[in-house]
């Protein structure tokens, strides 16, 4: 791919627009689909709790640009936040710039500025922004009112938590596109007995996969229980 990716990071193989349920937030899923393409200007800005989805939907943008023979790039202020702010110079050149966790440098004054000004870079390019944070740009602890003031004026989305319909076909989806299958039964036990989180459990269906693999078993809710040592 053409991102730039410093610090040992990477986009997850499976965010892709393809294994996220789409339902709860059509409206966003077809705009970042746009906005990857070059087919909508943006910039946007998607706020929500904690496995949400946030960062899939960023990094799937980047793999969609790049498919589209964009320069995409992906960058995590909480992974930043450990250099100076002029780490952020240059990125304004790349076609989709996706920013996570713009909470990560909330009440830094050099930092918030140094994000305002990649902003207004970007915006100057005629290139694309999309940037997420736990927290609506006016609740997000950002001191700079020019920021805020330029994070509130993008298409600024809430993604909900997934319900427990909605979290089971995320489930059953990357299952199928990892080749196994998830019962239902069984997918519907995990989440009764897991704590919601679907980032842990999706990390936990590749666990699974590898035992039933090695045991030559299918994921039935007895062998899940054996696995997990459960109850």
């Amino acid at each position: 791919m053409n991102e730039q990716l410093p610090l040992g990071l990477q986009l997850r193989a499976s965010a892709r627009f393809s294994s996220f349920v789409s339902a709860a937030h059509g409206e966003l899923y077809r705009q970042l689909q746009q906005i990857a393409v070059g087919q909508a200007p943006g910039p946007v800005y998607c706020w929500g709790a904690p496995a949400t989805g946030k960062t899939h939907l960023l990094q799937a943008s980047c793999y969609c640009a790049d498919s589209a023979g964009l320069k995409a790039a992906y960058l995590s202020l909480r992974e930043y936040a450990k250099l100076s702010p002029g780490a952020l110079e240059g990125w304004e050149n790349f076609q989709l710039l996706c920013i996570d966790d713009v909470e990560a440098v909330a009440g830094q004054p050099a930092w918030e500025e140094a994000l305002f000004h990649l902003y207004n870079r970007v915006a100057q390019r005629g290139n694309r922004l999309v940037l997420s944070a736990r927290l609506a740009p006016a609740q997000a602890g950002i001191g700079l009112p020019d920021l805020v003031s330029r994070l509130a004026a993008a298409l600024v989305y809430h993604l909900q938590p997934l319900n427990d319909d909605q979290s089971l076909q995320a489930m059953c989806l990357r299952a199928w596109q990892a080749g196994f299958e998830l019962p239902e039964e069984t997918g519907r036990y995990l989440l009764r007995r897991l704590p919601r989180d679907l980032p842990a459990l999706m990390s936990l269906l590749e666990h699974l996969d590898s035992a039933s693999l090695a045991a030559q078993r299918k994921l039935t809710v007895p062998f899940v229980k054996s696995v997990l040592k459960l109850k």
